[in-house]
């Protein structure tokens, strides 16, 4: 009876253990995250031009740069549309990039480039357009080149980076007959058509061709060898120089370099060991932005505007690159893919790579670069003309995404267009930026310190806009697959805000949507509670009247004292505590009128 009892009333527990633990999931607590914002410190203006994409691969709106790039362009010819597809597509000569127009128009010279152009004036944005410096374009559009019809042959026209004789008159009619394509001959009909690059219509960007040390894979029968380095910095240099020529205010972007093992030997090129030896060059970035210094000092004038690469992540999460996954996506690569911004900037954060295994003296990468320039051709800005971080339609493409645009404009990168399909959650990683409310409402122009407890589970960015420090802009994510996030948030600023409305897109849709608002803040502090997997965009609100330079929440004494004190300033000033109110950036008569407007309008300050 003993045994019988003891063996059952085992049996029974054993079954009650299996029974709760079946039924009842561990409750796991959420991640409890400290967010600190100060609007007055890393004060930096964020560049419009991170807001890019090439061609049509992204529908959001209100996007400020569109790129025309790519390996397409390598063997295109603007006199006649025509282009080579290289090693993507059997090598074929056609109308691919034209096809869209009329048969008719198709041999219009540039007309791609022009209705390229066309488009992005209409929706105001800025375009970059690639040049053509690998040495020759396809001069017809019969379908597949052979071996035996690689460069120089009938196939194709050679490339003429300045043309000896006077340019065709009228602009845009250039000679067909001949067997040479010239690029300052189509820079000049670009600023014949809309103007130089400095004006409000004008091109503003020319890449100096894509990807060069990978010509002899992707376009072997325009450029049969790997190019050297010596070899590229002559290119870049001549075809620099020409459009200069012709626009000196054009922005020119090079090297167009495609992914790390570019930047750092030049994909091991014949000549890298010789012309590093006696420098101190960690990398091709560093000779090639010495190479380009030296030639702009011996003009007296800029010849690289632009560092330009491209970046497509090497992580890893379960044994695959996250950037070619396809779905269904397993949890370990997302959760790599919402990591791997991490590797732009992260001090000691090493990601599951060749390249976080073997090469961490170039990581993180944005402080590398910068560390290259600033030695070797200060004023150089930092572009990155494609990037992907692959799930452009599942959520962790979206957070990685939004990541590295928040990640772009608080490290200063002048310039980014996303290369991909065109997939919703990419998308609404723009429009969180862009177009959050669906009215084009947008992240701020100028940077504000935002910082946080845990850079593993979330992200935080903060902006505000020059003209209107009343608004701060928080981009939030929360990167931890099951757990909310219990976000305390403290706020350093000279005005008290009073309230907080909230746009979020999460793993059950990419439609943004506006969320609870932030339900009380007091003393510029508030607290909130972010679900798993979301990306939200925080809009503050201070009720701050104009005319309050003292930040009290009303217009009196103390800001006449101030207003006294910045009188006629000579310098001017700018932001939320200067008298400046009209923002003509004078303090005078006219900004006294509106303080005496206001005198004595307020609010209560929490």
């Amino acid at each position: 009876m003993g045994e019988d009892y003891s063996v059952k009333s085992m049996l029974i527990t054993l079954s009650a253990i299996a029974f709760f633990g079946w039924c009842v999931s561990p409750v796991q607590a959420d991640v409890s995250v400290t967010y600190t914002i100060d609007t007055k410190q890393d004060i930096s203006p964020i560049s419009p031009y991170i807001y890019g994409y090439n061609f049509d691969h992204v529908t959001a709106q209100n996007l400020t740069i569109r790129r025309m790039g790519g390996n397409r362009l390598t063997g295109y010819s603007w006199e006649t549309n025509f282009s080579n597809a290289g090693s993507d597509w059997q090598h074929s000569s056609d109308e691919y990039l034209s096809s869209y127009i009329p048969s008719a128009q198709r041999q219009t010279p540039a007309k791609v480039i022009t209705d390229f152009v066309d488009a992005n004036l209409a929706a105001g944005r800025a375009s970059l357009i690639t040049l053509q410096m690998a040495g020759y374009v396809t001069a017809d559009k019969n379908g597949t080149v052979t071996e035996s019809q690689a460069a120089p042959s009938t196939r194709w026209k050679e490339v003429v980076y300045q043309k000896a004789t006077p340019f065709c008159s009228p602009a845009g009619s250039p000679d067909k007959t001949d067997n040479a394509v010239y690029m300052d001959e189509l820079v000049n009909y670009l600023v014949t058509r809309y103007g130089s690059a400095s004006s409000t219509s004008g091109v503003r960007f020319y890449a100096l061709d894509n990807e060069p040390a990978l010509w002899s894979s992707t376009h072997p029968r325009i450029h049969l060898l790997k190019p050297t380095c010596v070899d590229l910095l002559n290119k870049s240099i001549a075809l620099a120089s020409a459009v200069k020529d012709v626009d000196p205010d054009a922005h020119i972007c090079g090297p167009v370099l495609y992914g790390f093992s570019a930047f750092n030997t030049f994909q091991d090129a014949a000549d890298w060991s010789t012309v590093k030896s006696g420098h101190s060059y960690s990398w091709f970035i560093d000779y090639y932005l010495d190479t380009m210094k030296q030639a702009s000092t011996a003009q007296n004038r800029r010849l690289l505007d632009v560092l330009d690469l491209h970046w497509y992540p090497e992580a890893q999460g379960d044994g695959s690159r996250i950037c070619d996954t396809q779905p269904p996506y397993s949890q370990a690569n997302a959760e790599a893919r919402m990591q791997a911004p991490r590797t732009l900037w992260d001090q000691g954060y090493y990601e599951n790579s060749w390249i976080g295994t073997w090469f961490k003296w170039a990581l993180p990468l944005l402080p590398k670069i910068t560390q290259s320039i600033n030695t070797y051709y200060p004023g150089t800005k930092l572009a990155f003309t494609e990037y992907n971080y692959g799930a452009g339609d599942h959520i962790s493409g979206g957070i990685a995404t939004a990541d590295v645009l928040g990640i772009y404009g608080k490290y200063g990168v002048y310039l980014s267009t996303y290369w991909g399909s065109n997939k919703p959650y990419v998308n609404s990683a723009f429009s969180l930026f862009r177009n959050y409310d669906g009215a084009n409402s947008a992240f701020g122009d100028t940077r504000v310190r935002a910082a946080l407890t845990d850079k593993v589970n979330s992200s935080i960015f903060g902006s505000t806009f020059l003209a209107d420090r009343n608004k701060l802009h928080l981009i939030v994510l929360n990167k931890h697959y099951t757990q909310s996030i219990n976000g305390s948030f403290a706020i350093t600023a000279p005005q008290f805000f009073t309230s907080a409305r909230v746009w979020a897109f999460d793993s059950a849709s990419s439609a943004i949507t506006e969320r609870a608002p932030v339900s009380a803040i007091t003393g510029n502090t508030f607290s909130y509670t972010i679900p798993p997997l979301t990306a939200c965009h925080f809009v503050i609100q201070s009720d701050r009247p104009v005319g309050d330079i003292s930040g009290n929440c009303e217009v009196g004494i103390e800001d006449l004292d101030l207003f006294a004190e910045q009188w006629l300033y000579p310098s001017g000033c700018s932001g939320i505590d200067c008298g400046d109110f009209n923002n003509d950036t004078e303090i005078n008569l006219l900004d006294m009128a509106i303080l005496a407007q206001n005198w004595m309008v307020g609010v209560t300050c929490q």
